[in-house]
This record gives C-alpha cells, structure tokens and sequence, in this order.
C-alpha cells in the first residue's frame, strides 16, 4: 500500500493545482462578463464576422448547452458557444467567441498541430480510459504469478497512457495558436476597446493554463507509472 503513496500525492497535487486555476479562471470570466463591449456586439456576432472576414462560410455558429462548453467540430464545422457566450455582448463572450473561430481558420488553413491532435482523437478516446487499468492489472498479475505475462500487459497500458501525454501536449500549440489567432484579428479589425482587449487577452491566457496544467498532470502519471512498472523487473 506504501508504494502507492506517491500515485496519491501525485493526484492530490494535481487536483488542487487544477482547482486553483479552474476558480482562477471562472473568477476571470465573471469579472470580464461585466466589461461590456462599445460595440454591442454578441459572441455569435463576433464569431460570424471573424469567419467571415477569414473567407470562411461553410461553417456554422451555434448555441450549445452549458457553461464552458464552447468548442470548434471540425467534422460537422460548427463553431458551438455555449448559450451566455453565444448571447452576451462582453469583453469574455468576445474572447472565447474569436478562440473558437481561431480553430476554424486553423482547420481551413489546414495548420498541422491541429491536424495531428485530430487524428490522435479515435485512438485517445478508447485507450486512455484502459490504461491505467492496463498497468495496474499487469502489475497485480504480475506479481502473483511473476511471468512476462503482467509486465506486457502493463507495458501496453504505458503506451495508451504515452499516447494520451502526446495528446495532451500536442494539444498546448493548438490552444495558443487559437488564442493568438483570435487576439491579432480582434486587435487588427479594432473590435475592441483596449480595455476590452486587454480583458480578452487576460481571459485566454487563464483559459490556456489549464491546459498546460492537464499536460503537466498527464506527464506525472506517465513518469510515476513508468517508473513503477520498470522497477518491477527489478
């Protein structure tokens, strides 16, 4: 059991590092909710302009349910908002409205980082929730009967996790490369108020952190479980 110790800590420190930047990040959002934008223009209004104005038309800007829900589906090409960021007319709607847009143009321009995380997605979505179960299996089967056996099947779990960490990083320069997207257009087509600007830019990069924070988690499991599973042969 003592040999588990570490798996906790690592868990318990990641879980109160993506808490803290979550509540950071929901406190951004709010505050910036309250900066209104001069333009009065709504986050669905922001979206279709910036699609269009990148000659993008075969895309759809769409209300979905929820909060912090917004995201891009690139193989039903909707830019889905969730339903405050869709009808709000604010410094954060204006914000997450652009970033969603930015994975458009990044899908029309065919820019590669979100090329390669595309086609990561089928393989990601069923191995990362075996993997771990895969390495902890192999371990226990492992030890009880100390064949090749468990430490194969715990080897394979690595490389779903591995997967997994790739995914995760890969996923950094596709959410920055969005965000930076959406800030030189809003700054360029002079969307916003500097105020305003500053608002949204501020609301991305706390948006971005979390998922630095998830690759960073992802890594340290792979690190602890690798290190487990390797000193098993020992």
């Amino acid at each position: 059991m003592g040999g588990y110790l570490g798996y906790y800590v690592i868990i318990g420190g990641i879980a109160l590092i993506s808490w803290l930047v979550s509540n950071k990040l929901k406190s951004k959002f709010k505050y910036y909710s309250k900066v209104h934008l001069r333009n009065g223009m709504s986050g669905a209004e922001i979206a279709e302009k910036m699609l269009s104005d990148h000659g993008i038309y075969d895309v759809k800007v769409i209300s979905t349910p929820g909060r912090l829900t917004d995201h891009y589906h690139p193989v039903k090409k909707t830019v889905n908002l969730s339903e405050a960021v869709y009808s709000q007319r604010n410094a954060a709607a204006a914000a997450v409205a652009a970033h969603e847009c930015g994975h458009a143009v990044q899908h029309a321009k065919a820019y590669q980082w979100l090329q390669l995380r595309s086609k990561l997605v089928p393989v990601v979505s069923v191995s990362s929730g075996m993997s771990q179960w895969l390495i902890i299996g192999g371990l226990i089967l492992g030890a009880a009967s100390g064949s090749m056996i468990g430490f194969t099947v715990a080897i394979v779990g690595l490389v779903l996790m591995a997967l997994a960490t790739l995914f995760s990083f890969i996923t950094l320069p596709v959410e920055y490369d969005a965000s930076n997207r959406a800030l030189a257009w809003l700054k360029n087509k002079n969307m916003l108020s500097p105020q305003e600007y500053k608002g949204a830019e501020d609301s991305l990069k706390w948006a971005a952190r979390t998922y630095l924070v998830a690759a960073i988690g992802s890594l340290a499991m792979l690190l602890y479980w690798a290190l487990r599973v390797l000193g098993s042969r020992n």
